[in-house]
């Protein structure tokens, strides 16, 4: 049996929705920093609509009670927000983080964290993301909401992009 195909407000043929990329290599310039590389982030899907990630929790991850550290957990919903930031932004732009903020649930606990990050917004100079972060068990640690902006790269006089 064939399926129809969808049929926008227009009457045209809607495009089918981009599937995930699903691999255990997918990466990001965003991942190939030091920190992003030291956190242990690990993509598990992403489209321009939705990334899924996990991170392993390691001992230098911990605080003194032995649970993850709140700086550790902001920090992998902000390298999954600009890895959703770069995905949208134009050729030749530069950018970061200019906003964030981050409710905390519960401790956040090994032997692995789990994030799902999705656009809230995006705009021509600023897109805003939110990441909800889980223990392995499911239960919600905490929502990060974080504004990324975009800038075009500055050029040297001698041409050189900065």
């Amino acid at each position: 049996m064939k399926k129809k195909a969808r049929q926008s407000k227009a009457g045209k043929a809607a495009k089918p929705a981009a599937a995930p990329k699903r691999s255990s290599d997918l990466t990001s310039p965003v991942l190939e920093a030091g920190f992003p590389k030291a956190l242990g982030i690990r993509i598990l899907t992403m489209t321009k609509r939705k990334i899924t990630a996990e991170m392993p929790v390691k001992d230098t991850h911990l605080n003194r009670t032995g649970r993850v550290a709140g700086g550790v957990i902001m920090s992998f919903a902000d390298v999954l927000g600009a890895v959703g930031a770069v995905m949208h932004r134009p050729l030749g732009y530069r950018g970061g983080t200019v906003e964030s903020k981050t409710n905390f649930f519960a401790a956040g606990r090994g032997p692995v964290l789990r994030a799902v990050t999705m656009p809230l917004h995006i705009g021509r100079t600023t897109s805003v993301w939110q990441t909800s972060v889980k223990n392995e068990d499911g239960g919600l640690v905490a929502v990060v909401t974080q504004t990324q902006i975009a800038l075009p790269r500055e050029t040297s006089e001698e041409g050189e992009r900065t």
